[in-house]
């Protein structure tokens, strides 16, 4: 799917993969941490499958990630904005893992992927005609971005524009050029976007705006933006987040689908939770499992983030869950 750039509020990327790991904790060598204290149930054995799902977070620990088209004010003409809002409106977390999938796991370019969504989903029916004149959505530096830029760029073609799509880098990189009007459209997240914008205008150590609840973070977002002369259209039902997932095998052995239920079932000595390093302590990664869930895993196995080596480990039945992206193209979608 992408280096990772969905983190908390840094750049996009790889360096984004560090960043949306706000939620996960304490360096450690790569292979399993002895117990930690308090988890004195037999808790859930891991269990090998090639499947993998996503436990619901039914009590809201990760903020909201959600696709959102992020617009330079100067640019943002109604039928411009209402183009955008179309590929919102057809967007939501699965079709973006079978996004995903079609370009990383299938290898067709993000256009392909694009333009085939389009033609299932009818992105440019009813689609208003805009002035016209030259557009350039930027992208970040992977793949799922690049293919949402795909769909801004079929879409905001219908509407009577121009559009050329240039893959930028991180957001570091892209969100001044946005500010600047060198681009005019860039795919964003929510609650991502939001602390970018915030820490940029009031420090690294600024109080939070965004929130699990979408309403709250996009109002944050569209505050924080106006200082900076950007607008967002509609967030799209889609989301690029962390999340925790088992294999289907370990989900119906245990009966687990939500966090609240692999707390409940699975806290013990036996539960081998999977993620980077730094998740034990982070306040969206185990941390947060402590704390909002009171879950309370056996061992620890250090690996990476939302990686191949904690998807491997989930397959392979060394972990029973662990840390991914909630658009991973690995992710079961029914």
């Amino acid at each position: 799917m992408r280096a990772r750039t969905t983190l908390a509020a840094g750049a996009l990327g790889a360096l984004t993969a560090a960043v949306l790991l706000t939620g996960c904790g304490d360096a450690g060598s790569s292979g399993t941490d002895a117990p930690e204290q308090g988890a004195s149930g037999a808790g859930c054995a891991p269990v090998a499958g090639d499947q993998l799902v996503v436990l619901t977070d039914d009590k809201k620990l990760q903020n909201t990630d959600n696709v959102i088209p992020a617009i330079n004010a100067k640019a943002a003409t109604p039928q411009l904005v209402a183009a955008l809002d179309k590929v919102s409106a057809k967007l939501d977390t699965p079709k973006l893992i079978q996004l995903n999938r079609a370009v990383d796991v299938d290898r067709k370019t993000p256009q392909v992927a694009a333009q085939e969504f389009a033609s299932a989903n009818g992105v440019t029916d009813g689609i208003e005609k805009g002035p016209g004149g030259q557009i350039t959505v930027g992208a970040g530096n992977f793949s799922e971005s690049q293919t949402i830029a795909e769909l801004y760029k079929i879409a905001l073609t219908a509407a009577g524009y121009q559009v050329k799509v240039q893959t930028i880098g991180n957001r570091e990189l892209y969100e001044p050029a946005l500010e600047k009007g060198q681009i005019q459209v860039v795919p964003e997240y929510a609650a991502t976007m939001a602390e970018f914008l915030n820490t940029k205008a009031n420090g690294k150590d600024a109080q939070p705006v965004s929130s699990p609840e979408l309403d709250k973070t996009v109002a944050a977002l569209k505050t924080e933006g106006d200082k900076a002369g950007l607008v967002f259209g509609q967030p799209s039902q889609a989301q690029d987040q962390n999340a925790f997932a088992v294999t289907k095998a370990f989900a119906d052995k245990y009966g687990v689908s939500t966090l609240s239920e692999l707390a409940a079932k699975c806290s013990g000595q036996a539960t081998v939770l999977a993620g980077p390093p730094e998740c034990p302590q982070r306040p969206k990664c185990q941390a947060g499992l402590v704390e909002v869930y009171d879950f309370k895993a056996g061992s620890f196995s250090s690996l990476d983030a939302g990686g191949p080596q904690t998807k491997n480990a989930l397959k392979t039945g060394s972990a029973s869950v662990g840390l991914v992206f909630s658009s991973d193209a690995a992710l079961a979608t029914s």
